[in-house]
C-alpha cells in the first residue's frame, strides 16, 4: 500500500481528536456494531475528565489504495514538548483552525516548527456550522500568519478545507455539500502531502514516544526513515551524538491498525511503528543496525521556564491517606516521568532529599502532580518559580510568554490594568466580534502565576486566557503577590462548626467542620494583609443553663474550595501544598510558630 504520514496541530479546543475520531468512523477502522466511546484518542483518565488531549498518539486508516498514518498531537503550549518531536515523524500537517476564533498562540507555535523544518500544510477550518463563524477572514487571518513566520512560496500556497468534524464532513466550500463525509480530506491527504521520504542505508528508527507496558517492557514509537526490521533482528541503540548506549534484540514490532496495535512480521521505511524489547532505548535516540554508526537528527527541544519542589510530606497527618510517601520512591517515579517526557527536567535539590522538577508551565506539572496522587502518592510541593538564566553581558533573563486573552468590552480596563500591574505589554488590541476584544501582552511568567482565577472572577467568567513562552529578556523588577494573609490553625484535632462560625468575620474558611487539621495548617484567607492564627477547634461552654439546644443553628458561609491548581498558584514562598489521594490542603513550610518568627527575624537581618 502507499503511505502518507500526516500530524494535526491545532490550538486547544478546536476539534483535533473528534476529527480524529470521524476520519476512523467513516474509513471503516470500526465494526459496524462496536462501541466507541467519544473521543476515542484520548485514553486516560484525566485526558476524558479535562477533555484535553495530554500525550499524543499515532493511529492509521486505510483509505482507497493508501494507509494513512495520523498522529494526533496535545493542542496546549505546556505540551509542547510532545508536538516538537513529533514533527520529524511526518510528511505533512493538517492544521486545525476554529472557524470563530481564527489562529490562536499554540497554533501560530506549531506552525512555526513545522514550517521550519519544510512540510506543507493544509488548512482545514472546523466548525463553520457556528453561528459566529467567520470564514473568510479567518483564512485571510492564518495566511498573515504564515507570512509573518517567513513561509516559503510553496508553503503559503496552501490547500483549504472547510468542515465541522462533530457533524462529520468537510467540503471544498462552507456551504457544503454535507453528504460526501470526510472523503475530501482523505483525497487531499493523499494528493498533496507527497509519499515518505526513504533514506539510503540499513535499518535506522527515531524514537519519539516512550510507554511501558506490563507484558511487553519499554515501546517506543518511531518512524523507520531507511532499510528494514523483522522481529529478533539483533539492533543497536544511539544517543543524540552517537554513542552506543545498548544493544539487543527487537523482541515485537507493533503496528497501528485503527485504534488497535497489531503485530506484524517486518516493518519497512517510511512506516511508523512501536518496537519493544530493548530497555534503554529512550525518546530522541536512534535504534539501527548493527553496522550503522551515525545517528539521526532530532528536533531540539524549548527549555523548561518554571520550576517546583517536590518532597516528602512531613505533616502531622502523613502517612494516613497514602502508601507511597518516601523520597526513594517519589524519586523513582520522577525520573520515571522525565524518561519518556523530554519537556520536565528533574534535579536533586541541594541540601535536601527534595526534588526541583523543571516544566513548561503551571498545568503540565499540575497534571503529574495529579497522576501521582491518584497513584497513592503524598507530597508536599512548593510555590512555582520561573527559571531565569544569564545573558551574554551577566544580566538576569526571566521568561516573558505572549498572553493572548478575549474578553467583553466592558471588562477590558480591569484586564488592562490587572496585567499592567503583573509589568506586562501590551501590543495589539482589537475587535474579535459579538462585542468582544481581543487583547495581547508580552508578560513575564512571573507576573502570570496565579493570574487565570483573578481574570475569571474581574470578567465573570467570560474571559479565555491563552499563553505561549516568547522569549527569555531582561528581568522586569518586584511583581506584587497576594495582598491577603492567611488563617493558620494554632491546634490539632478536628475542626467545630461553632469555632469556625465565631470567627468568620476573620475571614472566609477553606475548611469545613469535621476536617482534620493542624497545628500550621492554612484553614482560610485573612480579611487583612497579614498572617492570624487562630483555634478552629474550641467548641461552645456548655453549663446547666448554656446548652447545645437553646442556641441557634450555626449556618456556616460555603468555604472556598480548593482545586490543585488554584492551590499552588495562591500560596507564597513560605507556604507548601500537601497533596494525597484524598485531600489537598495548604500549609506553612514550616508549621511551628515561633520557628517562623524566628526565619522572619533572620530575613528582616539580611534585608
Amino acid at each position: 500500500m502507499k503511505l502518507r504520514n500526516i500530524a494535526i496541530i491545532a490550538h486547544v479546543d478546536h476539534g483535533k481528536t473528534t476529527l480524529v475520531d470521524r476520519l476512523l468512523q467513516q474509513s471503516g477502522a470500526f465494526r459496524e456494531n462496536q462501541r466507541v466511546a467519544e473521543r476515542v484518542m484520548d485514553s486516560n483518565d484525566l485526558e476524558k475528565e479535562r477533555g484535553i488531549t495530554i500525550m499524543a498518539k499515532a493511529t492509521s486508516i486505510a483509505w482507497k489504495e493508501t494507509r494513512i498514518n495520523i498522529v494526533d498531537t496535545p493542542g496546549h503550549a505546556d505540551f509542547g514538548g510532545e508536538v516538537e518531536r513529533i514533527l520529524s515523524m511526518v510528511d505533512g500537517a493538517i492544521v486545525l483552525v476554529d472557524a470563530a476564533e481564527g489562529p490562536m498562540p499554540q497554533t501560530k507555535f506549531v506552525v512555526g516548527k513545522a514550517l521550519k523544518i519544510g512540510l506543507k500544510p493544509i488548512v482545514c477550518i472546523n466548525k463553520v456550522d457556528k453561528p459566529d463563524a467567520r470564514a473568510g477572514e479567518v483564512i485571510n487571518e492564518v495566511f498573515d500568519l504564515f507570512a509573518a513566520l517567513d513561509a516559503t512560496d510553496e508553503q503559503l500556497d496552501f490547500p483549504i478545507i472547510y468542515g465541522s468534524a462533530k457533524q462529520g464532513w468537510m467540503a471544498e466550500s462552507a456551504d457544503g455539500p454535507h453528504d460526501q463525509g470526510m472523503a475530501p480530506l482523505l483525497d487531499l491527504v493523499v494528493k498533496h502531502v507527497h509519499a515518505p521520504r526513504i533514506e539510503e542505508g540499513g535499518f535506522r528508527m527515531l524514537g519519539t514516544l516512550l510507554e511501558a507496558n506490563p507484558y511487553l517492557g519499554r515501546i517506543i514509537t518511531g518512524r523507520v526513515f531507511s532499510g528494514s526490521v523483522k522481529p529478533n533482528q539483533p539492533v543497536k541503540v544511539l544517543d543524540r551524538k552517537g554513542a552506543v548506549v545498548e544493544q539487543g534484540r527487537v523482541s515485537k514490532i507493533l503496528a497501528f491498525r485503527g485504534i488497535e496495535r497489531q503485530p506484524i512480521e517486518e516493518a519497512e521505511a517510511g512506516d511508523i511503528v512501536a518496537i519493544a524489547g530493548l530497555e534503554k532505548f529512550n525518546v530522541a535516540d536512534t535504534l539501527c543496525a548493527l553496522d550503522v554508526s551515525e545517528p539521526l537528527q532530532a528536533q531540539p527541544i524549548d527549555p523548561p521556564t518554571l520550576s517546583m519542589t517536590f518532597s516528602v510530606n512531613d505533616s502531622p497527618l502523613a502517612g494516613t491517606e497514602g502508601d507511597k510517601v518516601t523520597s526513594r520512591v517519589i524519586r523513582d517515579r520522577l525520573y520515571k516521568e522525565a524518561e519518556g517526557n523530554v519537556a520536565l527536567r528533574v534535579e536533586p535539590a541541594p541540601n535536601s532529599d527534595a526534588y526541583i522538577v523543571s516544566g513548561r508551565g503551571e498545568l503540565q506539572l499540575a497534571i503529574l502532580i495529579e497522576t501521582m496522587r491518584r497513584e497513592g502518592f503524598e507530597l508536599s510541593i512548593s510555590r512555582p518559580k520561573v527559571v531565569f538564566q544569564k545573558g551574554d553581558n551577566g544580566e538576569t533573563l526571566e521568561p516573558v510568554e505572549e498572553v493572548v486573552i478575549d474578553v467583553d468590552e466592558e471588562h477590558s480596563g480591569v484586564v488592562v490594568q490587572k496585567m499592567s500591574e503583573r509589568k506586562a505589554e501590551m501590543v495589539e488590541m482589537r475587535p474579535s466580534g459579538g462585542n468582544r476584544l481581543r487583547l495581547v501582552f508580552y508578560a513575564p511568567t512571573r507576573g502570570l502565576i496565579g493570574y487565570q482565577g483573578e481574570l475569571l472572577t474581574d470578567t465573570r467568567g467570560t474571559a479565555i486566557m491563552n499563553r505561549l513562552f516568547h522569549e527569555y529578556a531582561p528581568y522586569k523588577g518586584e511583581i506584587q503577590g497576594r495582598r491577603n494573609g492567611v488563617l493558620i490553625s494554632s491546634e490539632q484535632g478536628e475542626a467545630v462548626a461553632y469555632a469556625m462560625w465565631k470567627l468568620e468575620d476573620r475571614g472566609p474558611m477553606m475548611i469545613e467542620p469535621g476536617w482534620k487539621v493542624y497545628k500550621g495548617m492554612i484553614v482560610g484567607e485573612h480579611t487583612r494583609d497579614n498572617d492570624l492564627e487562630i483555634n478552629v477547634l474550641k467548641g461552645k461552654q456548655l453549663t446547666n443553663i448554656r446548652t447545645q439546644s437553646k442556641d441557634e443553628a450555626v449556618r456556616l458561609t460555603p468555604p472556598i474550595k480548593m482545586t490543585l491548581e488554584k492551590a499552588l498558584a495562591y500560596i507564597e514562598d513560605d507556604e507548601r501544598v500537601e497533596v494525597t489521594p484524598k485531600s489537598i490542603r495548604l500549609r506553612k513550610a514550616l508549621l511551628d510558630a515561633n520557628d517562623r518568627k524566628r526565619a522572619e527575624r533572620a530575613k528582616e537581618s539580611v534585608a
